[in-house]
């Protein structure tokens, strides 16, 4: 699969502008602020419905209009798929698919697999548990269709217990039955996500450990496990358990929604003994594991966005990712950085075909 035209109006920095892809290397050069990271973006956003930077639509429409449009031409399984995403002030989003519209946004997941590698990823490892959950999320979500699904009603579900929740307290009064009814579908939800999950961390962390030893020649031992109160107890047992401390909180305190991932190197948290050349390896280990997992159940190369891929690696590791394209390990590839000559040195040395956008 690859993307082979791009079309942006009014698209962030962008008034108008047009791009013809080869279908292996393509390298977006440029100085800062020229939108290099704003085309990857909206590739991203072709795949995802929304960007990967700022999720708030409003803001990524050019200062200057109303609207934004991005198309793209993609060749997936020897079919031409277009895919169209708009959005006006004021009004909801639209995403096409060779222009008929999706009524649900989340049927649109999975069908344009894509993974990106940026400086942004270190909020993986910074920040808390809700970003680490919307990486396992995102992942599975790629490839299950039920499971995102499922999730989506979880959230559901957990805003109307909340909204009880508030209710009583504001009120003082209280209303079982109403809550048990939520307890009940929260409870089924979030043990079917918790074991799926499991199921993808079983299978996926092997992959994880054998991509960051192949980045890092197996200099030191790294591992990922899963932090789940679900392991405690049954959901509909925490629920009970916790009801008064939820009254009092007037939210939901237990439950999947509280998930975590840990990351450690030899044992130890990543975030406070890994160095900023660990915990890059660590990361860009991650995403291709993400890459990795996708492909094999999608069984089409992911396309890979490399955000200021230099800013994590040195050139060799670079040019040791880059080398996966001749492989044929990886599919489509778009690069972006501040120097040309470096990036141009990276890709020919890959004896594939490539082209470089001078932004």
């Amino acid at each position: 699969m690859h993307l082979k035209h791009l079309n942006l109006l009014h698209y962030k920095n962008f008034d108008s502008a047009t791009f013809e892809f080869d279908q292996k290397i393509n390298c977006l050069v440029g100085h800062n602020g020229v939108g290099k990271t704003n085309v990857l973006d909206s590739i991203y956003h072709l795949a995802f419905g929304k960007s990967y930077f700022n999720p708030i639509t409003s803001q990524n429409i050019n200062h200057d209009a109303d609207f934004f449009v991005i198309e793209g031409e993609f060749e997936k399984k020897h079919k031409t798929e277009q895919i169209v995403v708009s959005a006006k002030r004021g009004q909801k989003k639209l995403i096409k698919r060779n222009n008929k519209p999706y009524e649900k946004f989340s049927d649109h997941i999975g069908f344009i697999p894509a993974v990106i590698i940026s400086p942004a990823d270190r909020d993986l490892i910074i920040e808390g548990s809700e970003t680490r959950r919307k990486f396992i999320d995102g992942v599975i979500s790629q490839s299950d269709q039920l499971y995102l699904n499922k999730l989506i009603q979880y959230g559901k579900i957990l805003a109307q217990r909340n909204s009880l929740l508030k209710y009583f307290g504001a009120n003082h009064s209280f209303d079982r039955d109403t809550l048990e009814v939520y307890n009940l579908q929260l409870s089924e939800l979030g043990q079917y996500l918790f074991e799926k999950r499991q199921k993808f961390l079983e299978e996926f962390i092997p992959i994880f450990n054998k991509r960051y030893n192949d980045i890092t020649a197996n200099k030191e031992k790294v591992d990922i496990s899963y932090r789940s109160q679900l392991f405690e107890k049954p959901l509909s047992s925490l629920l009970e358990e916790n009801l008064q401390k939820d009254m009092a909180l007037q939210y939901t305190s237990v439950g999947t929604h509280k998930d975590d991932l840990n990351f450690e190197i030899e044992g130890h948290p990543i975030k406070k003994f890994g160095s900023q050349g660990q915990q890059k390896s660590f990361l860009v280990a991650l995403k291709l594991a993400q890459f990795d997992f996708i492909k094999s159940l999608s069984k089409v190369n992911p396309i890979l966005l490399l955000d200021d891929i230099f800013d994590k690696l040195d050139e060799q590791r670079v040019a040791h990712i880059v080398a996966l394209v001749a492989t044929n390990e990886l599919g489509q590839i778009f690069i972006s950085d501040t120097h040309a000559d470096r990036t141009e040195k990276v890709v020919q040395n890959s004896n594939q075909t490539y082209k470089i956008f001078k932004l």
